[in-house]
């Protein structure tokens, strides 16, 4: 036992899991970064990057207090923590205030890099930096507030969120789909992803870190959190499984991006749940996020929104569907500061909770996304020039390319690279299939 209430173990355990979530941002950049064109890794890549480094600075200013400071009505914190006042090393549980600081900051970063994936390609940086300071003061602080502040209005409810289902995946897949609706659809010829080596190896690094964000989320060294990392490893399992049986059936394959996207899936589905329900329930919240998760992606083809990188159907479809489940799924015997759900105890109420807490998200990020992305088209505008769309945006917005070698990746690197077709075969498959579930992307 340290001072002031503050337990080493505790101590230990969050600094290690606020460097696992930390780590989960290049994991997303790789994942992402694998299914562009090669002519825009970079920009891709600094999506994530860019958004953990501003993220991070709003955070320490005023996000941190908008989030966690004096409840406004329960609606929003007020400006007890601005520019870390009071953040020190004192006690806030068993941990020092400023580790609570730095485990939540990391949580702050990584969602609007998660909103990057409906962009993706056609977005111009200028309009990702203020888009994304906007929406992470205007959208991420007060939804954290309402969720996980001690007066938070949904909190007080009793709606649950273990690690961040609503907070973190809802925002970010619902604030997606308005994105894709407004900046509208890429130019150009369908082009497969250019590296999936990438891909695989950012799911595996976000199936590592997502350990620290849900098992993390107990903030402490116990029993709960070894609970919440077994079910999240065996939801992003059972995910992975899932989207491969759905690949097995429609095209007699299991795709690898497939899978990597099927676990991903079940990671989000499991987020809000990891801490109140049983290994079983973990298991099937897995399944059914994988198999729910893939018809969710299919609605891109369907609905003819743009969602680069099926931000939509994994986060906000795979989200919603988590938070639902929970309340379904939840038992006391795992966590008495929860709930039981309805299988658990017949507890409807739960589920009702659940499902207005999903709306009242989905409503505020929505509304609050289409007046930020408003506000970020008048003062710098939304996209790039068809010629920087076509020639791509690492030469024309970094200055940089990620490749040297003289031939094109994935539709070309630069002016000198003709725009070439997608492969004959992606093309024949892109009526069966999702693009997650497929090398084929739109170029």
């Amino acid at each position: 036992m340290m001072s002031g209430g503050i337990v080493g173990a505790d101590v230990a355990w969050v600094l290690v899991a606020s460097a696992l979530v930390m780590l989960m941002v290049p994991g997303l950049a790789l994942f992402y970064g694998g299914m562009v064109q090669g002519k825009n890794v970079l920009s891709t890549l600094m999506h994530s990057f860019g958004a953990l480094a501003v993220v991070t600075v709003v955070w320490a200013l005023w996000g941190y207090s908008l989030a966690f400071g004096e409840s406004q009505g329960g609606l929003i914190g007020g400006a007890t923590y601005l520019f870390m006042k009071g953040v020190g090393t004192e006690a806030k549980g068993s941990l020092p205030h400023i580790l609570f600081f730095l485990f939540q900051g990391t949580f702050a970063a990584i969602t609007p890099a998660l909103i990057s994936g409906a962009y993706a390609e056609r977005l111009k940086f200028s309009a990702f930096l203020l888009f994304t300071v906007l929406w992470a003061t205007f959208v991420y602080a007060p939804v954290a507030h309402w969720v996980w502040a001690a007066d938070g209005w949904l909190l007080k409810l009793g709606a649950l969120d273990f690690a961040g289902g609503a907070v973190v995946h809802l925002t970010s897949g619902v604030s997606a789909l308005v994105v894709a609706l407004v900046v509208g659809r890429r130019k150009g010829a369908r082009q497969p992803p250019h590296n999936l080596a990438f891909t695989l190896l950012g799911a595996g690094l976000l199936w590592f870190g997502w350990f620290g964000f849900n098992a993390g989320s107990a903030l402490a060294a116990n029993e709960l959190a070894a609970v919440a990392a077994t079910n999240t490893h065996l939801a992003a399992a059972a995910g992975a499984v899932a989207w491969g049986l759905v690949d097995l059936i429609r095209l007699k394959k299991v795709t690898a991006l497939g899978a990597a996207s099927g676990l991903v899936a079940g990671l989000v589905g499991i987020t809000p749940a990891a801490g109140f329900v049983a290994p079983m329930g973990a298991l099937a919240i897995g399944l059914l996020a994988g198999a729910v998760c893939y018809g969710g992606v299919l609605l891109k083809e369907h609905f003819r929104y743009d969602d680069a990188l099926d931000v939509v159907g994994v986060h906000g479809v795979g989200g919603a569907l988590g938070a639902l489940l929970t309340g379904v799924f939840a038992t006391v015997a795992v966590n008495p500061a929860g709930a039981d759900g309805v299988l658990a105890g017949g507890n409807w109420a739960l589920l009702g909770k659940q499902a207005l807490s999903i709306l009242a998200v989905a409503a505020f990020s929505s509304l609050l996304t289409f007046v930020l992305l408003k506000v970020v088209q008048a003062v710098v505008g939304l996209r790039v020039d068809d010629e920087a769309e076509y020639e791509g945006l690492d030469p024309h917005v970094h200055g940089e390319r990620a490749y040297h070698t003289g031939m094109s990746l994935g539709g070309g690197h630069g002016a000198s690279a003709p725009r070439e077709a997608a492969p004959a075969q992606a093309s024949a498959s892109e009526q069966k299939a999702p693009l997650s579930a497929e090398p084929a992307m739109e170029g």
